[in-house]
C-alpha cells in the first residue's frame, strides 16, 4: 500500500479473546489518509492467528510472528516491519475511538518537535463487576486509566508520559535511541515495566517534546483476574524493581540506591497506618511498601552480585 503515513502495532501473547476488537476498532478508523495495522503475535500458544486471518481480507492487515517473549522485543519487531515514520501502538485488551489515529498524525503534522505523544485512557469494567471499595484512582492507573484532563499538554515530567497501551513515537527518534530496551517492559508473566518512562526521559534530554492528546481516546478492558489485591501487590513489586532497574541503566546504580528505597518504604508504611481507616488509601500504600520491598531485593542483588565479580 503506498505512501502509508502511519502504522499501528498491536503486540500480543495469548489474547486471543481481547484481540478482535482491538483489532476491528482500527479497521473502523474515520482516518483521511493510508494507515496500516501490524500485529505481532509474541509467542502465543492460543487462536491468535486464527483471529488475525478471520480479517485478512482487509488489506491495512499484516501479521508477524516473534517468538522471542518480552513487549520490548516485541515492539521493537513491530517497528521493523512497519512502513510508516510514525508509529503507534495499541493493546491488543484495548479498543480505539474513531478519531484516535488523525489525532495523533495530526498533532505530529502540525509540530515537527514532537516525537512521542499519547491519549487519554477510560477503563471497561467487567460485566456485573463494580470496582472494589479498596481500589484507589491511583492503583487504577495501574489498569490502564490515564486522564491528565481534556486540555492538550506537552510532558514536563516523565512520570506522567503516555500510557504504553494508548502511545505513538517517530520511528526516527526510536532508530536514534536505539529502540525499546529488552531490559524494561514485559516478558511473560513478569510485570517488568518503565520503558516509556524511561523513553520520556531520553526524548526530554535531547529537547524533544513529549504530548498528552485527550482527544486520542482509547478505552481498556480490565481483565478479571486482575481485580484481586494480590495482582496489585505484584504489580507493586515489579514496579518497584522496575524502578531499580531503569536506575541502573541510567548509571545511577549505587549504594545511593539502599538509602532511597528504605526512605520511601518507610514513608509508605506511614502513610498506610495514617490511612488505615481508608481501605483504598491504606491499600495503595501497602501496593507502594510492597513495590519498594521489590526495589530493595534488586538494588541488594545488584550490589552482591557487583561485589562478587571483583
Amino acid at each position: 500500500m503506498p505512501d502509508i503515513q502511519i502504522s499501528v502495532l498491536i503486540c500480543t501473547h495469548n489474547r486471543d479473546t481481547y484481540l478482535g476488537a482491538a483489532i476491528d476498532s482500527l479497521l473502523a478508523q474515520e482516518f483521511t489518509a493510508n494507515f496500516e495495522i501490524v500485529v505481532v503475535d509474541n509467542g502465543s500458544g492460543d487462536l491468535t492467528r486464527e483471529v488475525v486471518e478471520q480479517r485478512s481480507s482487509h488489506p491495512h492487515l499484516k501479521y508477524i510472528f516473534e517468538p522471542t517473549l518480552g513487549l520490548s522485543v516485541a515492539r521493537n519487531t513491530g517497528a521493523k516491519i512497519a512502513s510508516a515514520e510514525i508509529l503507534a501502538y495499541l493493546d491488543d485488551d484495548a479498543v480505539a475511538t474513531p478519531q484516535w489515529l488523525q489525532v495523533l498524525y495530526s498533532a505530529y503534522q502540525d509540530n515537527s518537535q514532537l516525537v512521542i505523544a499519547g491519549g487519554k485512557v477510560t477503563l471497561i469494567w467487567p460485566p456485573d463487576i463494580k470496582p472494589p471499595k479498596w481500589l484507589s484512582p491511583g492503583l487504577a492507573a495501574n489498569l490502564g486509566a490515564y486522564d491528565l484532563g481534556d486540555n492538550m499538554l506537552y510532558i514536563q515530567q516523565p512520570g506522567s508520559t503516555p500510557r504504553g497501551l494508548n502511545y505513538s513515537i517517530r520511528r526516527s527518534f526510536l532508530e536514534e535511541i536505539g529502540g525499546f530496551d529488552p531490559q524494561l517492559g514485559r516478558v511473560g508473566k513478569n510485570l517488568l515495566s518503565n520503558e516509556e518512562l524511561q523513553m520520556t526521559e531520553f526524548a526530554l534530554q535531547r529537547g524533544w517534546q513529549v504530548a498528552y492528546l485527550p482527544q486520542a481516546l482509547v478505552a481498556h478492558k480490565v481483565a478479571p483476574e486482575r481485580l484481586k489485591p494480590s495482582w496489585f501487590l505484584s504489580r507493586g513489586w515489579w514496579q518497584g524493581i522496575s524502578e531499580c532497574y531503569r536506575e541502573q541503566l541510567a548509571g545511577q546504580a549505587d549504594i545511593s540506591q539502599l538509602q532511597r528505597g528504605s526512605e520511601k518504604f518507610v514513608r509508605g508504611l506511614y502513610k498506610s497506618l495514617q490511612y488505615i481507616t481508608d481501605p483504598a488509601e491504606r491499600f495503595d500504600n501497602l501496593v507502594y511498601v510492597y513495590g519498594q520491598i521489590g526495589y530493595l531485593k534488586a538494588a541488594i542483588h545488584r550490589l552482591l552480585f557487583k561485589e562478587n565479580k571483583k
